[in-house]
Parts: structure tokens; sequence; C-alpha cells
């Protein structure tokens, strides 16, 4: 597989309809790292996990980066057994990115559609959201209405997942 670019994503998201703006910036490769750089963007960052779980099933979670996420509670939720972070291998294969890029826009490379999404309500209700657009060294910005119909038309309908205060994830229908 060859992965997108960043361009191929931007021109993607054109396509689309999406409106976006796209900030460059010294690479991050943690949301701690990101603090500066969030001061000059509005609206709700990002934090991306990919995971797998005993069966060999793919996740990626995208939160908001305040967001407490309890993964062993969110396992039994979905009835996923143990998580395990992927491996940079499989990060690699399944979604063309590299950790420290990891991005919900990674999932234009999914073609196969290998990776199931969860994502976090509150991203929903922040306009407009952040993410990584397959680099870390730049970041997107894009609105919610805007994000649903990125994830529509590559094939990923997300789970949504309302976590509490303490981390403890619900389905939202």
């Amino acid at each position: 597989m060859t992965a997108s670019t960043r361009q191929d994503l931007l021109a993607f998201l054109d396509r689309l309809g999406v409106a976006h703006r796209t900030h460059d910036h010294a690479p991050v490769f943690t949301v701690a790292e990101s603090g500066a750089i969030k001061l000059d963007m509005p609206g709700g960052h990002t934090k991306n996990l990919f995971l797998k779980d005993k069966a060999g099933r793919l996740f990626l979670l995208c939160a908001l980066a305040e967001t407490k996420i309890n993964l062993n509670a969110l396992a039994k939720l979905l009835k996923a057994g143990r998580f395990s972070f992927g491996s940079p291998e499989l990060l690699l294969e399944a979604l063309g990115v590299t950790p420290g890029s990891v991005t919900v826009f990674a999932l234009i490379n999914d073609r196969l559609g290998r990776v199931a999404l969860l994502l976090d309500e509150a991203l929903l209700h922040i306009d407009p959201v952040n993410f990584h657009p397959l680099s870390n060294d730049a970041t997107t910005a894009v609105s919610p209405a805007g994000l649903m119909t990125f994830l529509e038309a590559t094939g990923h309908a997300p789970l949504r997942i309302a976590f509490d205060a303490a981390g403890a994830p619900a389905a939202v229908e």
C-alpha cells in the first residue's frame, strides 16, 4: 500500500467540500509536547491511540487531549479483551503513519477497513477539532461536521464513546 501524503489528504478534504486550516509547527510526539502550539490554535486538541486486542482486532481511539480514558473499562465495554498498543510496524502497515503521527486522518490509508474507530463524543461538541495531517509537524483543524463527512467518505462509521470524569466509557447511541 502506498500511504497518502499530507497533500493527498488536503486534496481529499477539498474534494469532499470540508473546510480545513493547517498550521505548520515543530514536530511533536506527545500531547504534553504540544502545549505551546495549542495556544495559537483554537478548538479541541486531540490524543489518538492505536490499539490492538488479544484477538488481533485493531482500533483507533481519538479523544480530546484532556479526556481521561480507562482502557481496561473500554476493553470490557467493547468485549475486546485486553488492549495493547499496536507496534510501530503494525501502525505503518494498517494506517500508513509512524508513532507520534497517529491521527484520525490516517483512516484515509485504511482502505481494507481493518481499523475500528472509537470516537470521544466530546469531539463532536467542539469546533474546530484539531488533528495531525498524517505527520506530526502540522495540525489541521476541521469542524465536527467536516470530520464526520471525512469518516463517511473513508467508510469508517465511528463507535461514539462518552467518557466520564474518571475515564469510564459509555457507548453513545
